[in-house]
């Protein structure tokens, strides 16, 4: 009988052990069971046969001034958890997005374990952002899953790492993305960030602009989905809208919203892909701080939306700081709310994104995930 693959596996938040744990239960299936797990992951890897050197919300830290107050803590998660992965020798690593802590980990790694094959699950930002990283990934990342369709040629004319689609695992929920039935005509989905710093920038834009949107479309059922944690400091904010909306919680009543909305404002992030496969018309938009604002020529990126990445093309209208206005967000939604040419043109192009985000075979990308990893490390 055969050894087992032994392999080490990191994630660094919650949406990377959502990555690692269907990863994991691909790879059982690939190799028929014969697969070991360690290394750094949550509930969802845990389920999967992980058992974590430590637990995920330790490092799963969000915002400048939070990971400035735990960085001594941090590294020393970070040093652990290579010097643990040195001492077991695995076969191989997977490191799964949260580059400024899994990245650190590989660097580590590498220089003890030269000849480990490392692998890295999500692509790093490089087509918008420090291009420059493409290229100093070579030294310790030796392929790169990517998850958007347009990355595997972005690190080849940067010089970075081999990098292969394996899709996004989007794909594999378009059912439930489509589950909200017939459209409702006056149905809005306002959408404005899941982070307290978003909702304070854009909550009262976005309220304004669904109070221009009654004005002329008549009464609308505006429906906001969000996440428990947020909900009192939304709520507050919201108390003043023109239109009271109806807050939903949960991923299944956010997509029934999505399925069954007219429209939908949403502030940019991957819920503008979930709704561009939801096959909903929606506006983007978007303000940072004033103090990150100049960091914006240093973007590299026709758009900020994915939707519109992956397409190649401006199909969903976005506003980005003093662009994101009432009036200018209004003039752009009010079109989507009725049969416009303007929102025939945005179906049209909402509906390539099946077509372009598929694999050629039909492989689910946690399968697809799978099987790369195994031919990264030689199995």
């Amino acid at each position: 009988m055969s050894e087992p693959l032994r392999l080490a596996i990191v994630a660094g938040e919650p949406s990377g052990d959502q990555l690692g744990g269907k990863l994991m239960r691909a790879l059982k299936v690939a190799t028929g069971g014969g697969v070991e797990f360690a290394g750094v992951g949550g509930e969802t890897m845990e389920a999967e046969g992980l058992q974590s050197f430590f637990p995920l919300h330790e490092i799963a830290v969000m915002g400048v001034l939070p990971v400035l107050a735990r960085l001594p803590s941090l590294f020393r998660r970070m040093w652990e958890t290579a010097d643990r992965i040195v001492a077991a020798k695995p076969d191989g690593l997977v490191i799964i997005d949260s580059p400024d802590f899994t990245h650190r980990v590989a660097k580590r790694v590498r220089k003890s374990l030269p000849g480990l094959p490392v692998v890295d699950y999500v692509s790093p930002s490089v087509w918008a952002w420090r291009p420059g990283r493409a290229k100093k990934m070579r030294a310790y990342v030796d392929c790169v899953l990517a998850l958007l369709p347009f990355e595997p040629a972005a690190h080849a004319r940067l010089g970075g790492p081999r990098c292969v689609y394996v899709g996004h695992p989007l794909i594999e929920r378009l059912g439930e993305l489509r589950s909200g039935g017939e459209r409702v005509p006056n149905r809005l989905v306002v959408l404005p960030g899941s982070r307290r710093s978003e909702i304070r920038r854009l909550s009262a834009d976005f309220g304004a602009t669904v109070g221009l949107i009654a004005q002329t479309h008549g009464p609308l059922d505006v429906v906001l989905p969000t996440l428990p944690h947020i909900a009192d400091e939304l709520r507050e904010r919201v108390a003043h809208w023109p239109v009271a909306p109806r807050l939903v919680f949960g991923e299944a009543e956010k997509y029934l919203a999505f399925g069954a909305a007219q429209a939908a404002l949403a502030a940019s992030g991957t819920v503008t892909l979930e709704l561009a496969l939801a096959g909903t018309p929606h506006v983007g938009a978007y303000k940072v701080s004033k103090w990150e604002a100049p960091l914006r020529r240093f973007i590299k990126v026709s758009s900020i939306l994915l939707p519109n990445l992956i397409l190649e093309q401006r199909a969903i209208p976005e506003f980005l700081q003093e662009d994101c206005n009432p009036a200018a967000l209004a003039a752009a939604l009010r079109p989507l709310m009725d049969d416009t040419p303007e929102r025939a043109a945005q179906l049209a192009a909402l509906a390539r994104l099946d077509e372009t985000m598929r694999l050629p075979d039909g492989t689910a990308p946690s399968e697809a995930a799978a099987r790369a990893v195994l031919e990264a490390v030689g199995r």
